[in-house]
């Protein structure tokens, strides 16, 4: 059974309710906690299923005290299902891209108000790859025990159900695909909003650089006063384990395939610093917990959302060509490298 105490699952199955007719939704596995209650790990999905079309993915929830992003991808799950009733230009979109959501992939973590999910074990810590060089003590991951944060997860068993939930609609709704998208909603203890790519297990750039070179330039064209730190998570920190560096490498063994993983990293202390109270809570070093902070959080990270969907659309007009390719590349690499 499914205790009534969650209320983002609770807006997630009346989301899935309003958008009966348009969205498919499966549960990929039963997160359960130490009493035997179980929660549900949701995929939703809606738009062209045809592999001929690219894709975007939406998660959240992945760590259960950073309640504000499942949130985020449930105000813009939410979004869509309200337009599709009326916006007639989202359905003409939506026959030319996939979109895919895990709201909240660590159920029994924002349960427990706890940052691991109920084994004890980070999720983005979790993953089989092992950083290539130093990370900083516990933060990087640690195998010491599961009662201290950054747990990794017993060395060499299968990752935890909800990472392979997230890794089985990956590979079977990006990875698949010629081109996708993807975007991890998080909130972390800085003053800015960052966008990272891959890599987190070590600094080298990604192999897709120019790709990513080629993002950021349509982003910031377009949004001339954008709010978000775009570089690679090894910038800021390297760690062990980082499921998107792992479905990222497996996206490379398909070489004519383009899969561009973001993180977004939400500043908390943007909210800590306006009200310093929240320091006392735990929830509170994660999460704005006045009511229109939170709602002007939602608003602020929606176009960006949106964004992503009709950047998959348009790809083929702004991925770099063979000719400019390099040009691409260079600049990336003096920019972040």
């Amino acid at each position: 059974m499914t205790r009534p105490e969650l209320p983002e699952l609770e807006a997630l199955a009346r989301i899935i309710e309003l958008g009966a007719g348009w969205l498919e939704a499966r549960v990929m596995g039963q997160a359960r906690l130490a009493d035997g209650t179980t929660y549900p790990v949701y995929v939703i999905t809606l738009g062209n299923p045809a592999k001929e079309v690219p894709a975007v993915g939406y998660f959240g929830g992945v760590h259960g005290l950073e309640r504000i992003g499942a949130e985020v991808v449930l105000a813009y799950l939410h979004n869509l299902v309200m337009r599709l009733q009326w916006d007639s230009s989202l359905h003409r979109q939506l026959e030319t891209v996939r979109l895919v959501f895990m709201p909240i992939v660590n159920p029994g973590g924002m349960a427990l108000g706890t940052r691991a999910n109920p084994n004890g074990v980070d999720l983005m810590r979790n993953a089989p790859v092992q950083a290539t060089e130093p990370v900083p003590f516990m933060v990087g991951g640690q195998r010491i025990s599961a009662g201290l944060p950054w747990y990794r997860g017993v060395k060499d068993k299968a990752m935890e159900l909800e990472n392979q939930a997230v890794c089985e609609a990956v590979t079977a709704e990006l990875l698949s695909r010629d081109f996708s998208l993807s975007v991890d909603c998080h909130s972390g203890f800085g003053s800015r909003d960052r966008l990272w790519f891959p890599y987190a297990h070590k600094r080298a750039p990604i192999a897709h650089l120019a790709e990513m070179q080629a993002f950021k330039n349509i982003f910031v064209q377009s949004h001339s006063h954008h709010r978000y730190v775009i570089e690679p998570q090894s910038l800021q920190y390297l760690a062990h384990g980082d499921l998107w560096d792992h479905l990222y490498l497996q996206a490379c063994t398909q070489p004519q395939r383009v899969f561009l993983p973001l993180t977004l990293e939400m500043g908390s202390w943007l909210w800590v610093r306006k009200n310093p109270r929240q320091l006392f809570s735990r929830h509170g070093m994660f999460n704005p917990l006045i009511e229109h902070r939170q709602q002007r959080v939602l608003r602020q990270h929606l176009l960006l959302l949106d964004f992503l969907a009709r950047a998959a659309c348009g790809h083929r007009l702004w991925l770099p060509t063979p000719e400019n390719r390099a040009q691409h590349h260079a600049q990336a690499l003096q920019d972040w490298y």
